[in-house]
């Protein structure tokens, strides 16, 4: 028998026997969490660096990385044509739109409805085959939850009474009208049940039209976490009023031509920009700041572009001033260096960096006193004023900011997986490094991400002092772009040689221990220890610099501990890596890493069928399936059943008296 500290337990247990009062309450949650135990563990996706490519995402959470067509192919392979299970998989994606298409163009809609039906029918009850009862309930709208439950677990097969029983049900739902309502219900349903945890490891914001849309997709989303990625601080920076992260973010969208989400999404004023580029750089043909437009862009008009590019180069030059006074004011970062208007030779156009003088491709800085270079004129400040303002009373970015904090940290440890954005710190030997984040306070690993978080997080409480809260909104640059940031992890961030400096060789930015020993086993060993993950099969997951799988780069590093899964979500990087994405997916059998080519579109999709292709390989493969009993779940779950137990030892031996039940 069991040995039990009541004594020590006694205040725990009487407050846990006022949820379970009596014997029989205590065994049947102990019987039903057993239960649940032996269950196959939900399945997990991980996804990072979207870059605001909302049509891709939602449609890969629609259709749960081709799963959901894995799905229909298991269960009609043989009684359906390829197209009609195309047609089947896009009314599970995009249902609303699909019906609108169906009823235009079915000869026989009663027919089509009676088919459709016991099809989705078959697929919801093959993706909740693994919860419990309970769990598929909450899942379920309130309005068709019963006819559901009914339908999910009345099984026809050899029973007459149970198929006339079936029959009549979705007759009826058909007969009184409900039938696209109830298609849609269950369709979200299955999409609902398909992924039970989704982890976004990072940048959800920048180059793509839509950050704003799938935050707004986040709000409502069942299960998910983040691990703040360098261009969601970056954002957060902005929201918090740091004015050179304001910059960044707005030269970021007019470098790609992508205003979208800045004012469309979170209605952010760029009138005052405009004016002041068009009047302060008129003469200026400003070709270095043309957009960068990707295949997916819309045309822009001339007249447009060169307005882009005023306004792009008067946010860069603001930008680089507003740094430098950060850099100034924080000599602890030791980035004095990046101060580049200090380093310009203003009669010979020349700049001197890294040792050597460079020729400028344009020396035109009409807003520049050379012997004051980092300060901003009068007009700047002013303008800079009003875009702060705008940052700060938009309604929608304060309340996506919120979700970044409430679902968001530096780090995450999840079933042996420690999850990150971008870069442990390490030293030339692959030890930790120590990184200042306060003056004086310097920490590694673990707890130097629990620090960086913290310090976030104190950027927006009341309840930081105002030295606090200041310091906390100037270290969102740094982390931006400070060489030991873990969410840079580089010598530096050679924006301003990309515009003004010829030579590549000014360009490069060199990567950061972390990234030039990640295919050791030893030592993301070493970094697995660190963060207290253990266990067998244990990985370390991560994003942030794209896989070039045109070139032949294996996403899959370090004898499989290590998976880099930022495959180029965002059109500006298709060229680059090849591909358009990955989806890791970690289910009851193993691990597969889902590999996307690019999306056409939800309306391709709708009107032909159209989906992801798909490429899945096999990562690592389970010698068993796995339980929830084998996850962190698990863990709770067994902690709940020994209190429950206990309590019922306390029970039997009137340590404690159970409760009468109320009438």
């Amino acid at each position: 028998m069991k040995k039990y500290n009541i004594e020590k337990d006694i205040r725990y247990l009487q407050l846990l026997s006022n949820s379970f009062p009596t014997i029989a309450d205590a065994s049947t949650e102990i019987i039903n969490l057993q239960a649940i135990m032996n269950l196959p563990k939900g399945t997990e996706h991980f996804l990072a660096d979207i870059h605001g490519e909302y049509e891709a995402f939602q449609h890969v959470l629609k259709n749960a990385s081709g799963n959901i067509k894995r799905k229909v192919n298991e269960l009609f392979g043989n009684t359906l044509r390829e197209q009609e299970k195309r047609e089947l998989c896009s009314l599970i994606y995009y249902p609303e739109q699909k019906l609108e298409l169906v009823k235009e163009t079915e000869t026989d809609i009663k027919d089509w409805y009676h088919i459709t039906l016991h099809q989705l029918v078959a697929v919801c009850r093959t993706v909740s085959s693994k919860y419990t009862r309970s769990k598929v309930r909450k899942s379920l709208p309130t309005e068709f939850s019963y006819i559901i439950q009914e339908l999910l677990h009345e099984h026809t097969e050899n029973n007459s009474n149970k198929t006339a029983y079936v029959n009549v049900i979705i007759d009826t739902i058909i007969s009184t009208g409900r039938a696209d309502d109830f298609i849609i219900a269950i369709c979200n349903v299955i999409q609902r049940l398909a992924i039970d945890q989704l982890h976004i490891l990072g940048d959800i914001y920048d180059r793509g039209p839509g950050a704003h849309i799938i935050m707004d997709t986040m709000a409502h989303y069942h299960s998910w976490d983040i691990q703040w990625g360098n261009h969601d601080i970056l954002w957060m920076g902005a929201c918090a009023g740091n004015n050179a992260c304001i910059c960044n973010v707005i030269r970021l969208s007019l470098r790609y031509a992508n205003l979208t989400t800045l004012e469309e999404g979170y209605g952010i004023n760029l009138v005052p920009l405009a004016t002041f580029a068009m009047e302060v750089y008129k003469d200026d043909p400003c070709e270095e700041f043309m957009p960068r437009l990707s295949g997916g862009a819309k045309k822009v008009d001339e007249k447009t572009m060169r307005l882009t590019a005023q306004m792009h180069k008067a946010i860069a030059v603001i930008q680089f001033k507003e740094e430098a006074q950060l850099y100034e004011a924080h000599p602890e970062w030791n980035m004095h260096d990046r101060e580049l208007f200090k380093h310009i030779d203003y009669d010979k156009y020349t700049i001197h960096v890294d040792g050597k003088d460079y020729p400028l491709t344009s020396c035109h800085f009409p807003t520049i006193d050379p012997k004051h270079p980092c300060q901003l004129t009068f007009e700047e400040k002013t303008l800079m004023g009003k875009l702060h303002h705008s940052f700060h009373v938009s309604e929608k970015l304060n309340k996506h900011i919120r979700l970044l904090l409430q679902h968001g940290c530096m780090y995450a440890v999840r079933n042996k997986n420690l999850l990150f954005h971008a870069s442990i710190p390490l030293d030339e030997k692959g030890e930790l490094k120590e990184v200042m984040v306060t003056p004086e306070k310097f920490y590694k690993g673990k707890k130097l991400f629990e620090n960086i978080g913290m310090i976030i997080r104190s950027a927006f409480q009341d309840d930081s002092t105002p030295e606090e809260r200041k310091y906390a909104i100037d270290y969102f640059l740094y982390l931006w772009c400070g060489p030991d940031s873990p969410l840079f992890d580089k010598s530096k961030m050679a924006t301003f040689e990309r515009y003004f400096i010829t030579d590549k060789a000014t360009h490069k930015e060199e990567k950061g221990n972390y990234f030039l020993l990640r295919d050791d086993e030893a030592i993301v060993d070493h970094i697995l220890d660190a963060f207290e993950v253990t266990g067998d099969n244990r990985h370390i997951i991560n994003g942030h610099v794209p896989v070039h799988v045109a070139n032949g780069e294996n996403p899959i590093k370090a004898n499989g501990k290590l998976m880099v899964i930022d495959g180029g979500f965002s059109q500006a990087y298709h060229k680059e890596t090849g591909i358009a994405g990955y989806t890791l997916v970690f289910h009851s059998r193993g691990f597969q890493l889902v590999q996307h080519e690019p999306f056409t579109s939800a309306a391709d999709a709708v009107l032909r069928g159209t989906d992801i292709k798909s490429t899945i390989q096999i990562v690592e493969m389970s010698s068993h399936r796995m339980l929830v009993a084998d996850t962190d779940k698990g863990a709770e779950l067994k902690k709940q059943i020994a209190d429950l137990e206990e309590l019922l030892y306390a029970y039997r031996h009137g340590i404690i008296s159970e409760q009468e039940q109320k009438k």
